[in-house]
């Protein structure tokens, strides 16, 4: 298949730039796979769609404050590192600019001198290796200094950081967040849970690679990123439990669904894991193991929307995105959501 066969034409204006003001509120759009028909509701709705004996599976991974505003040293200009991965002994690899001032052995200062750091290697593809000097705990200075690394596309800073994370992330490590999360608040999980959903917890560190766009003609051409997950034991048990009752394995995202597909057996069966995935879902793939996605809009052209497709059909999925278009639907991370089924 062809990277343009996943084009839709989206007007700027409907790129969403801020949360809304309430989680939950925001839109929901059904799509029945078999057939394409869609509804419009609200996310508050989405325990109407979901069977007492259902299985709901959330990433629980948090977003690093990864994004660092600092000085040169001595005495120069402004700078700004992203943090990608912990290599070890407080050396990370990391993203910079301006790139053609931050040579190897560069020292930069941020915060008033809070954290300090060297750049120790320059890599292919115009990343850093960057040690990091301070006193304390790292990710503690991190939450102080640090900023959200929000995608490109959103263009506002964000007032409330909070609000690029998930009401139950728990485990930092993410470069982006998991976004079709973050409609959900403490209230609306306990109505899902009274209703006889199960849910469960996996986590998946989402990198930067997730806005990597496709450059090949071809989508099999397209190199896919990895990144690391973790499936815990109880929530491998619930999974199999779940579907020898009958229920549905329910992902809240793409990145819960990448978790479970990577490491469920081809009966899909579930052990507890950990490792790096790389898999690569596009139309042609077998699920194993989802049989419900709860998910936002995704970019032209992108893994994401490949994968959506592979769900539910590229057709019916371009049917349902041209009519959130006519519907003016917010796109993106800070935009609405789809429940496929």
């Amino acid at each position: 298949m062809k990277t343009s066969d996943f084009y839709y034409d989206l007007p700027h204006e409907l790129i969403a730039q801020t949360p809304i003001e309430k989680r939950d509120t925001s839109r929901l759009m059904t799509l029945d796979r078999a057939t394409g028909a869609v509804g419009h509701h609200h996310f508050y709705d989405l325990p109407d769609f979901l069977r007492p004996g259902d299985c709901l599976i959330l990433n629980n991974s948090r977003v690093l404050p990864a994004r660092l505003v600092g000085q040169r040293l001595p005495g120069g200009g402004i700078c700004e590192v992203l943090l990608l991965n912990d290599r070890g002994e407080n050396i990370w690899e990391c993203l910079v600019r301006p790139g053609r001032k931050l040579r190897k052995g560069t020292k930069l200062s941020f915060g008033n001198g809070e954290l300090t750091a060297e750049i120790v290697e320059q890599l292919e593809e115009g990343g850093r290796l960057i040690r990091f000097d301070y006193e304390g705990i790292f990710l503690e200075v991190l939450e102080h200094l640090g900023r959200m690394p929000l995608p490109p596309y959103i263009k506002e800073e964000l007032q409330d950081q909070e609000r690029y994370q998930t009401v139950y992330s728990k485990v930092l490590g993410s470069a982006a967040a998991p976004t079709a999360g973050l409609h959900f608040t403490p209230e609306l999980l306990d109505i899902i849970q009274r209703k006889g959903v199960r849910i469960g917890y996996v986590t998946l560190h989402v990198g930067l690679g997730t806005f990597r766009p496709v450059k090949e003609d071809a989508i099999e051409d397209h190199p896919m990123h990895s990144e690391y997950c973790t499936i815990p034991q109880e929530t491998a048990d619930l999974i199999n439990e779940t579907r020898a009752s009958g229920g549905r394995c329910i992902c809240v995202g793409t990145t819960s669904c990448r978790t479970l597909e990577s490491w469920a057996a081809d009966d899909g069966h579930m052990e507890a894991r950990s490792g790096w995935t790389d898999i690569y879902i596009y139309p042609g793939y077998k699920f194993k193991v989802m049989d419900g996605l709860v998910t936002n809009f995704h970019l032209p052209e992108s893994t994401l929307i490949m994968l959506v497709s592979a769900f539910a059909g590229r057709e019916h999925v371009l049917s349902a995105y041209a009519e959130a278009v006519r519907e003016r639907y917010r796109f993106f991370s800070f935009g609405d959501a789809m429940f496929i089924s």
